[in-house]
């Protein structure tokens, strides 16, 4: 152990991972985990929330997501089912422009394919007459692939001094396409989490998170964009239900780092949420190359607010024991806004670079100037 390890709780440590993220009298298994479950059918819960189960359908959460980070932009890909809805989603940055690309197609909760597991070629797949998004899951090769394409009316988001975008999205909407194909293959240690959201009940947040090496190719707008040997991805498996009122932070980065002056795979996730006991229940790691090291709670402070982003905004990301200290200098933004009868959600999806360190449970520090940030800024009222 190394002299920052006393900064992570026992319940951070994996341990080997249950058959099943149900156990037989309906309660639900919490904790860290070293390799994905087999049976996450956690809508076999009894009373994860205050509705009869019958209506855990309605109220569970379910995606899977991924960022690719090329040379020139970032991709998020996301496939996803809120029970009342499914979606198709694909967000991207051009980091030469700074202007962030958003297709986004409701289609009905029953259409939507979300995969048992991550294992086995599981597939998790949303298809409209305008976009497809798919994932071929075989985590236990340490292995994904992801294609998919989306055309048609995009957000087109970019940088205003005049006012807040928020307050500016419907001036920007544009035809626009893009389309991508990529193996993934794991270069480090999975994030493999369940998190409890509930004191009294067992309202689970689960997630893992994979670092892969990414290789294929994007076309957007007819420019092609091939992955070179720095082009990596992380996907996100994701799985709860949220309580009525929620809000998440979450920031990451990937790509090569100098470490001992050669450059190596590297990437982190940190993120803060509902988790009823911070040090104990968290996701926060960092990846490295065949190998991992966790990471303390963080707190997340913005200027400006999120909602008043209008050409810059910095959020500093800190832990309390000077193993996370991060500047991230948010340039590009896209607002998803949805204020409905049952739905309320205020999400901002954010790309920038960082500045600042972090430091393993041995106390190396890395330092991460001019890495590629994404962020998430998300409120919920379900």
């Amino acid at each position: 152990m190394g002299e920052y390890s006393k900064f992570i709780a026992k319940e951070r440590r994996a341990v080997p991972t249950p058959k099943s993220m149900v156990n037989p009298d309906g309660t639900c298994v919490f904790g860290t985990f070293d390799k994905e479950f087999e049976d996450m059918d956690i809508l076999k819960l009894k009373h994860p929330t205050a509705l009869p189960n019958c209506f855990n359908r309605l109220k569970l959460t379910l995606w899977e997501a991924t960022e690719v980070h090329l040379k020139n932009g970032v991709l998020l890909a996301v496939v996803c089912d809120m029970g009342i809805f499914g979606k198709t989603m694909n967000i991207f940055y051009d980091k030469r422009t700074k202007k962030v690309y958003c297709w986004d197609t409701n289609l009905k909760s029953k259409d939507t394919v979300i995969a048992p597991n991550l294992i086995n070629g599981s597939v998790a797949e949303g298809e409209t007459p305008v976009s497809h998004v798919k994932y071929v899951n075989n985590f236990q090769d340490g292995k994904c692939e992801l294609k998919g394409n989306h055309k048609g009316k995009c957000l087109i988001s970019a940088a205003r001094e005049d006012k807040p975008l928020s307050k500016a999205i419907k001036e920007n909407y544009s035809e626009a396409e893009i389309e991508y194909d990529f193996t993934l293959t794991r270069l480090s240690d999975p994030c493999v989490v369940s998190i409890p959201f509930d004191k009294k009940r067992p309202r689970p947040l689960y997630s893992q998170k994979d670092f892969f090496k990414a290789e294929g190719r994007l076309v957007i707008n007819g420019e092609e964009m091939l992955s070179d040997d720095e082009t990596v991805a992380v996907v996100d498996d994701h799985r709860g239900y949220y309580p009525r009122r929620a809000h998440y932070d979450w920031v990451t980065t990937m790509g090569k780092c100098e470490v001992n002056g050669e450059k190596k795979f590297l990437a982190f996730n940190l993120t803060r949420n509902q988790s009823i006991d911070q040090d104990k229940y968290n996701e926060n790691i960092l990846w490295q190359e065949g190998k991992s090291s966790l990471l303390p709670p963080v707190t997340f402070t913005r200027t400006p607010e999120t909602k008043d982003f209008k050409n810059y905004a910095e959020w500093i990301v800190k832990d309390e024991h000077d193993m996370v200290n991060l500047k991230f200098k948010v340039y590009g933004i896209n607002p998803m806004i949805m204020h409905a009868l049952v739905v309320n959600i205020d999400y901002y999806v954010t790309f920038g670079e960082l500045e600042g360190y972090v430091r393993d449970e041995d106390g190396n520090k890395y330092v991460l100037d001019g890495m590629m940030g994404m962020g998430e800024d998300k409120t919920l009222l379900l």
